[in-house]
């Protein structure tokens, strides 16, 4: 799987104490991932974490985001970890939200 931030366009930003300009990516954003009669439910266990389901379902363990935007109740963007007894959605079209993600970070 190649980095899902090659299609995240840079830009020029400024430091704010140096001033010197300094390319950044710009903002990445996420689809909103549509509901579908084929994704699986599963309720989290001990030591489940989002890149390990990612690894287990997708064969991707960076793919995590995938879960972690199918599920904004229940997971954070800024954690692996998943609470304990949680029913997530694994989504099963991954290649459509690929393309959506591509489609809206791609200029």
């Amino acid at each position: 799987m190649a980095n899902r931030y090659n299609s995240i366009p840079l830009k020029l930003s400024q430091g704010t104490l140096t001033k010197i300009p300094t390319a950044v990516y710009q903002t990445t954003k996420y689809p909103e991932i549509p509901l579908s009669v084929n994704d699986t439910y599963v309720i989290t266990t001990l030591g489940d974490r989002l890149d390990l389901l990612a690894q287990q379902f997708y064969g991707d363990t960076n793919l995590y985001w995938i879960i972690a935007c199918a599920n904004p109740d229940k997971v954070g963007f800024s954690s692996l970890f998943i609470n304990e007894g949680s029913e997530i959605r694994i989504p099963a079209n991954v290649s459509q939200i690929k393309s959506l993600y591509n489609r809206l970070n791609t200029l």
